[in-house]
């Protein structure tokens, strides 16, 4: 790769744009931030007192968020990526460990591993997107140090399977729960489980803020501690450095804005919720599409909503066509990757991964999709089929 491909054009700022050809979108900013009145007020606020990175508003954050989780803390760090991370480092991952996690994710996980100094070991999913937890206990070794499952889309992994390895070999396991904000797992609260359990606050996510930032729910007084080390550049006072570390200080503005939407956090998913049950309803059964096997001891937060398509790309033109932005998240696997290769994968690897990454498409299923809306997406996705 040249200097030149290194080097295009900033790419990020168009994930947020609402499609021209679309008037049933996956982004939802314009109208979920129409009314931000009360949010400037609370920044100009910040502003008069000058409080702008682990001010108050963090701490009130951390301590309403560990109260929604059901967890003994919470950490307010940088990013989503950050959250990762700083666990991995926090549990005790270092160079040369191994990590066992999933293929199917966003870069950000096996990043977060490589980052660390790990070395992700892969772990095929199942039909239900997540890591297969039966596998698990196959690809431990000797430098087995962490477990990485993702409760992909908010539908949680199986918790009590990968919790009885890890506790087994006594590896601690850090969950990506970057989508997975108010799922819960046969009773529990996806932020009370694992060693720690780590979340996004990125735009798209279903509770969001006006740029990055990430939270860590743990029930460690030990790992809360080491984030709150490894956040602020290792220090113990102005003028001591325990360790070397990180800046991922969450500013307070975001605070601000993350504790404005904590308010609506619970419209959010039972929105989501509602929204994709009516979907499951009218799709159930239809040719060319599969939906995943819904149970009902999780409870599913849908960040996305994600069946298997025949033809997938061509039905995701025809819905564009018909103004329906349709998304596939995502194309190529973690072990197909350029950035991967050292790994020595190939295609064939972890074929129920390859499948999906083959098949899947994401349907609009934020709280602004109307039921007419709605209506619309299944008489389109039923016309082509028919």
């Amino acid at each position: 790769m040249t200097d030149s491909d290194l080097t295009a054009q900033n790419f990020l700022p168009e994930q947020y744009k609402s499609d021209s050809a679309a008037s049933i979108n996956h982004n939802y900013l314009r109208e979920q931030f129409a009314d931000c009145d009360d949010i400037l007020a609370k920044i100009r606020e910040v502003v008069v007192r000058g409080d702008f990175t682990l001010g108050c508003e963090v701490d009130e954050l951390e301590r309403e968020y560990a109260d929604l989780c059901g967890a003994r803390h919470a950490v307010a760090v940088g990013s989503g990526t950050d959250a990762l991370l700083l666990s991995l480092k926090a549990a005790g991952v270092a160079e040369g460990d191994e990590v066992i996690t999933t293929p199917f994710t966003f870069y950000a996980t096996v990043g977060a591993i490589v980052t660390a100094g790990g070395t992700p070991v892969f772990v095929d999913v199942g039909d239900d997107y997540n890591i297969d937890a039966a596998q698990i206990a196959s690809k431990i070794s000797k430098n087995t140090k962490a477990i990485m499952p993702v409760h992909w889309s908010g539908r949680p992994c199986e918790m009590d399977v990968i919790e009885s390895v890890a506790e087994k070999y006594g590896i601690p396991v850090v969950i990506d729960a970057c989508h997975a904000i108010c799922a819960a797992y046969k009773g529990r609260k996806v932020g009370e489980l694992g060693t720690a359990s780590c979340f996004s606050f990125h735009p798209l996510k279903n509770l969001n803020v006006w740029g990055d930032g990430g939270i860590v729910t743990t029930n460690s007084t030990h790992i809360a501690n080491q984030l709150r080390l490894l956040r602020n550049h290792g220090l113990v006072s102005r003028d001591r450095c325990q360790v070397f570390a990180y800046n991922s200080r969450l500013d307070t503005i975001q605070a601000v804005i993350a504790r404005h939407m904590l308010c609506k956090i619970a419209h959010i998913t039972e929105s989501r919720i509602a929204n994709a049950a009516y979907f499951d309803a009218q799709l159930a059964g239809l040719a060319g599409v599969k939906l995943p096997e819904r149970r009902a001891d999780i409870r599913e937060v849908f960040h996305l909503y994600s069946v298997l398509c025949e033809d997938r790309d061509c039905l995701q033109r025809f819905l564009l066509e018909r103004g329906i932005d349709a998304k596939v998240h995502y194309p190529t696997p973690m072990h197909l990757q350029p950035a991967a290769a050292f790994l020595g994968h190939q295609v064939g690897d972890f074929p129920t991964t390859e499948k999906i990454c083959g098949q899947t498409l994401s349907l609009p299923v934020h709280e602004f999709i109307s039921k007419e809306q709605q209506d619309h997406v299944i008489t389109c996705v039923k016309d082509f089929y028919g």
